[in-house]
């Protein structure tokens, strides 16, 4: 092989190259220097994270391929990477003050969280079960150790077991659907799997059930959610920000990129997985969370319920309702980062406060904080014109053209259930007296609200990038 031609097929894979090669640098400055450095790695670990997304915005247009066709990188791939390059590096600038405190400085942190991401990118591009197994562990490994960064809190170390073990067991459940499937089809490449599944063999069937609950268990959907809510509590606040934003946009597109390209033959069998596992995801992260009092807590019910939410229209089987997963995940990872930003900001005498009653008269101490968090609310609970109303609109739209109704109807009731604790938390902050002053407002949290806020208020005047380049997305799986 010639150099150029071993250069050409290292193409695709140049971002990955080049986020791996800077991680493991960083690592080596990190151990040579130690816990001083934690500042400057992080810092250095969100200047890589820029670069690896302007190479991957730079890539030839088309679809290129390469490591025989296990690694695609397609306008599908591109999209959901520039997704999860910002939820990372967004988590890592909420990070800082966490990072800043001297009992904490873990250079190391920035590190696992650029090891993750890489693993999800790779998770993102997988055209075969094998890439899709690597790029699943290379994200998780790392996530189980972030998880339990903070080392001197017992419940941290409890959501890292907790998520370890758990984890663990859905890798296994996923081999194992990947080994039967490719014990019935005699390949593991999607196209070859799809060019095989023309009938949905008993067998076939029992693979995919194994294979999309090992996928379930990392979207956190019913019934495979029972790490969440405790591992979203126990965690640092900086890492629970994280796992609801950008393992969320690696978990769903791999979650599409399986149904749609390696399964298109028995979307029967598979529609039915997915209207089940949407209708649970919906109902349990709607009333779970009315009884919730920790404000992390109800996040984790709240991220279950959106994820039941996109894949609604994952569940279509169409162009439409991969649209509508594409533009869902996007507007929720902004909703998401901004509510966590918030939350980060309530520190009363240096203390974080993590209560829902902690934000009773937010409104008379920090008007703009509360009118922008209550936006952010009135999204998640899908209140037009906001962007979050426009996110179920897609999903809906695509259900009811697929001839789902029910799962539609059953949508919107869970929405409207939803909204009650969404309400309830603006109700404390206008309505009720104020626990107190919270600290002000660091630079870092107040960009990212801010950013996240305008999005979610003015989305509905110019939808359209966002929408045509889902669009776009969506039509490259087909």
């Amino acid at each position: 092989m010639s150099f150029s031609s071993a250069g050409y097929q290292l193409l695709p894979v140049l971002p990955e190259l080049v986020l791996a090669v800077g991680a493991m640098a960083l690592l080596m400055l990190g151990a040579y220097r130690g816990a001083e450095t934690t500042k400057l790695v992080t810092g250095l670990a969100v200047v890589l994270l820029v670069l690896t997304g302007v190479l991957e915005l730079m890539l030839p247009a088309g679809k290129l391929t390469t490591f025989g066709g296990s690694f695609v990188v397609d306008d599908f791939a591109r999209f959901l990477k520039i997704l999860a390059i910002i939820g990372s590096a967004v988590t890592l600038i909420l990070s800082t003050e966490f990072l800043s405190d001297p009992s904490r400085r873990i250079f190391e942190y920035s590190i696992l969280v650029l090891l993750s991401t890489l693993g999800m990118m790779v998770l993102i591009s997988a055209a075969d079960l094998i890439m899709l197994y690597l790029g699943l562990e290379l994200m998780s490994l790392a996530l189980y150790v972030v998880a339990a960064s903070n080392r001197d809190n017992a419940k941290s170390n409890e959501a890292g077991l907790k998520y370890f073990v758990l984890g663990a067991l859905s890798s296994g459940m996923l081999l194992y659907g990947a080994s039967l499937i490719y014990g019935f089809t005699g390949t593991v490449d999607f196209a070859g799997i799809a060019a095989a599944v023309k009938t949905g063999s008993v067998g076939i069937v029992f693979g995919l059930v194994f294979l999309l609950a090992g996928l379930c268990f990392k979207v956190s959907a019913v019934p495979f959610h029972m790490w969440t809510p405790d591992v979203y509590e126990g965690a640092p606040t900086p890492v629970t920000a994280f796992f609801a934003s950008a393992p969320k946009v690696a978990a769903l597109a791999v979650f599409t990129r399986v149904t749609l390209t390696a399964f298109p033959g028995i979307v029967p069998q598979w529609q039915q997985i997915l209207v089940f596992v949407a209708i649970a995801s919906m109902a349990l992260g709607s009333f779970a969370a009315i009884g919730q009092r920790n404000i992390k807590r109800l996040m984790a019910y709240s991220s279950i319920g959106h994820m039941g939410f996109a894949l609604v229209g994952l569940a279509s089987g169409t162009v439409e309702g991969a649209q509508g997963v594409l533009v869902y995940i996007a507007i929720y990872v902004a909703m998401t980062l901004g509510s966590f930003a918030v939350i980060l900001t309530m520190k009363r005498n240096g203390q974080a406060v993590e209560q829902i009653s902690d934000f009773a008269g937010l409104s008379r101490t920090n008007p703009m904080l509360a009118f922008l968090f209550a936006m952010l609310l009135f999204s998640l609970a899908g209140i037009p014109p906001l962007a979050g109303f426009f996110a179920k609109w897609y999903v809906f739209v695509a259900a009811i053209k697929a001839g789902l109704f029910t799962l539609a109807v059953i949508g919107v009731l869970t929405s409207v259930v939803g909204a009650f604790y969404y309400l309830t938390i603006i109700k404390l902050m206008y309505f009720d007296e104020p626990a107190g002053q919270v600290e002000p407002m660091r630079i870092e949290l107040r960009t990212v609200l801010a950013v996240a806020g305008i999005f979610n208020i003015f989305f509905f005047v110019y939808p359209g990038p966002l929408v045509s380049v889902a669009t776009a997305a969506a039509k490259s799986l087909f």
